[in-house]
């Protein structure tokens, strides 16, 4: 009786209370850490596919989107420009396109659409100074554990989104628009906004793709550094 009294003692002893705090501390640390490097890169990957025009100018030869459009290369490249800069830019103004009408809607989903990139470099911002700060923690006590363990989340993650575009993207994509819009201003009605004439779904679809790619590529990255740095040690 004595002995389950006092092992029922430790267990609401104060060392004990604080050394699962420590634990749990440590462990949300560590967490915090991995999901801040994990996100830098799926933002990062975000990022470089809406500025990566080529893309955009070798779908307007296979999507033949001069011909759905009724607008030359020149105008397409002068237009899609100014949507990427209205996107990525930190800037105020109208959404106003340079050769094509836009409507109140059209306008507002627009900027609604800014308002996302926007939290998403306040995000990387963060994710990037914690990350920083986890690597040099890390550097300091000689692991590397938290490469491989990214570059497993970098796998999946791209796996579980290429499964649902690939069966439907189209209700993938109409699903996202649910996920983050409250409203059905992303529905154009091409005499109102004839900018969706010069985006069309297919153009979204090799974002995507690209996206994926390049998550996948970092992920690859990252399992090569561990892999490399993990010979060096054990030399």
């Amino acid at each position: 009786m004595n002995a389950l009294n006092s092992s029922i003692n430790n267990c609401f002893s104060i060392g004990f209370i604080i050394s699962n705090i420590k634990t749990f501390i440590k462990f949300l640390s560590k967490a915090a850490f991995i999901s801040s490097f994990i996100f830098s890169f799926l933002i990062l990957s975000i990022y470089v596919t809406l500025l990566f025009k080529p893309l955009y100018y070798m779908d307007i030869g296979i999507l033949n989107i001069e011909q759905s459009s009724g607008l030359n290369k020149s105008e397409l490249k002068s237009n899609y420009s100014y949507v990427i800069t209205y996107l990525t830019q930190n800037t105020n103004e109208e959404f106003n396109l340079p050769t094509l009408p836009s409507s109140i809607h059209g306008k507002i989903h627009f900027r609604e659409v800014k308002v996302i990139f926007d939290k998403l470099k306040v995000m990387l911002l963060f994710s990037t100074l914690i990350s920083v700060i986890g690597i040099m923690i890390n550097k300091k006590r000689k692991t590397a554990k938290y490469l491989l363990t990214s570059s497993i989340f970098l796998i999946i993650i791209p796996v579980l989104l290429l499964i649902p575009f690939l069966v439907n993207f189209d209700k993938s994509f109409t699903t996202f628009h649910h996920i983050f819009f409250n409203n059905n201003y992303w529905l154009f009605d091409i005499k109102l906004d004839p900018i969706i004439t010069i985006l069309p779904q297919s153009f979204f679809f090799h974002s995507a793709i690209l996206m994926i790619s390049l998550i996948i590529m970092c992920s690859i990255t990252l399992a090569l550094i561990y892999k490399a740095n993990k010979k060096s040690h054990s030399l």
